[in-house]
């Protein structure tokens, strides 16, 4: 330890501590020492795994393929970089070897939100799962990489005695785990909601060169460590706008991570002038609301949903509702207006979101409608209530809620029907060569019965339309569909919005298309719903 001579003022105190963090050996590193590099070294990297997810869901949705491209890049990455790191920790075996990879991995790990923003946008010539897996790997892989070179590194610093290599191999492998473990928890649990991705993985990065200035033996002196450190905010300044920060313009009022996604409301108007809020969750706008107008209704599914409830209620019925995805509550709020009798419960998984919708998109604090904030199959499996109506609106072309499309959920919702209860779901699919579509519409025909499932379009052109909106018509009793056609033709003419498929039609679709029953141990949505997603990002198949 470096000795200085009094007096000694309160600054230059310090370099001693630093002298004494740095441990005097350039070799050798103190196995204290080595259980705190590892343990920050493993939880930034499992933080970046789980954020990853994240950042990534506004360009190519939250799906099976995202998770399993993040967590096969990130884990080959660790493999190469643990690869590398034993041969430069054997050829370089130094502090400052171990300092150089803790500031690069920093580097690349403050690349990323830039990188992303670069990348996943670009429309890539290929077919969905390589796509998503080329954009991952560009992104991630090499931080990952870097971060994998630590651990050899450190215990190549840490081994002086070979007879008991076993046993600081050991510790030094239960301190990395233990990093992962607090860096999984911290993630998921507090940091996304607290800060936000981007903001982590700017704070991550900072750990990182931190780090390295630390215990990496980069500097012999304290002076120029902190004149170092001073280096990377203005160099970070240049690109913070770009890469860290939040895309809000002036027509964003909201904007906020939540626990379940990206929030944003933002002013917008209709062709017809009409002012609107937008709820955009991640990258797609899920609703519409006329803050002045709760009966207003913009999206045509939507309208569909009043022409069905006109048919089956009148307006002084006092029927129960369920919604499940609760979203911008735009029709709960037509329905409370419309239907003043009526019973409605929404349950919605981000309680953030239903703040959201009583602070900015109208639904008032008096409300009658009853919010839970909870899994929606977690709610329908404790449900002591019983409905006549119910709403699936959970589902979009980027990402699907397997367990609230199965046979066993069908079930569940069935015991909780009324008779002559009828459900409604919304889902996106194409009626040409979609594989969804079809299969949710056999799952539902093996609780409710085939004669039961009713598929209703907003286009009569609909064999020849790609990706749409349908609604799928499920009813519990003796509902009649012919007699739902009658009524639209009674009181709408050719005005109406709901456009029955025909049975006949509708059964060449089911024998045609590739279709499977869903259950909870088989449930492939994500590959189901595949060709929607490729065509989303203008990718077609017979480019192939």
């Amino acid at each position: 330890m470096s000795v200085i001579n009094p007096p000694i003022p309160d600054f230059l105190y310090l370099l001693n501590i630093y002298d004494f963090l740095r441990f005097d050996k350039e070799r050798f590193m103190n196995i204290t020492t080595a259980y705190i590099v590892t343990f920050i070294a493993s939880f930034c990297i499992l933080v970046i795994e789980i954020v990853a997810g994240r950042i990534l869901a506004p360009f190519v949705g939250v799906s099976l393929y995202t998770w399993t491209s993040i967590i096969g890049v990130v884990l080959a990455g660790i493999s190469i970089g643990a690869y590398l790191g034993g041969k430069l920790a054997d050829r370089f075996p130094g502090r400052k070897t171990l300092g150089w990879i803790l500031l690069l991995s920093g580097i690349a790990t403050l690349s990323i939100p830039p990188v992303t923003n670069l990348v996943a946008g670009y429309k890539f010539p290929t077919f969905l799962m390589l796509r998503i897996l080329i954009v991952t790997t560009i992104t991630f892989f090499m931080p990952s990489s870097i971060l994998g070179m630590i651990s050899p590194v450190i215990i190549k610093l840490t081994v002086r005695n070979l007879e008991k290599v076993g046993n600081v191999v050991g510790k030094v492998y239960a301190f990395s785990t233990l990093g992962s473990i607090a860096g999984t928890f911290a993630a998921g649990f507090f940091l996304i909601s607290w800060i936000g991705t981007r903001h982590i993985i700017l704070v991550m990065g900072g750990i990182l060169i931190l780090t390295a200035v630390v215990w990496g033996s980069l500097f012999k002196k304290m002076k120029p460590a902190i004149g170092f450190l001073l280096l990377p905010p203005f160099l970070l300044a240049g690109v913070y706008n770009y890469g860290f920060k939040p895309r809000i313009d002036s027509y964003t009022e909201y904007y906020k991570e939540s626990d379940y996604y990206t929030i944003k409301v933002r002013h917008t108007s209709n062709p017809d002038g009409e002012i609107l809020q937008a709820l955009i969750l991640d990258n797609l706008t899920h609703s519409y609301v006329n803050l002045n107008n709760p009966l207003h209704l913009e999206y045509q599914y939507e309208r569909i949903y009043s022409e069905i409830l006109r048919w089956k209620f009148k307006k002084d019925s006092p029927f129960r509702s369920l919604t499940i995805g609760g979203g911008g509550y735009t029709f709960p709020r037509y329905m409370e207006v419309f239907y003043p009798k009526a019973g409605i419960d929404v349950v919605e998984i981000d309680p953030e979101i239903t703040r959201v919708a009583y602070k900015y998109l109208g639904l008032p604090q008096d409300t009658g409608i009853r919010t839970y904030n909870e899994d929606g199959r977690w709610f329908v499996m404790n449900c002591n209530e019983r409905y006549d109506l119910i709403f699936i609106d959970a589902y979009n072309d980027l990402s699907i809620p397997f367990h609230l499309t199965t046979k066993e959920f069908a079930r569940l919702l069935n015991d909780i029907m009324n008779p002559d209860s009828i459900l409604l779901t919304n889902i996106i699919d194409n009626f040409q060569k979609g594989s969804f579509l079809p299969s949710y519409i056999r799952t539902l025909a093996e609780v409710f019965g085939k004669g039961n499932i009713h598929v209703i379009s907003v286009s009569n052109d609909f064999e020849k339309r790609g990706p749409s909106t349908y609604i799928i018509l499920t009813v519990k009793g003796n509902i009649k569909i012919k007699d739902f056609e009658e009524y639209l033709k009674d009181s709408f003419g050719d005005e109406a919005i709901s456009k029955v498929v025909p049975e006949k039609i509708l059964n060449k679709f089911l024998e045609k298309e590739y279709s499977v029953v869903l259950r909870d141990d088989y449930a492939p949505v994500d590959n189901l719903i595949a060709p929607v997603f490729e065509e989303r990002f203008g990718y077609n198949r017979k480019n192939r």
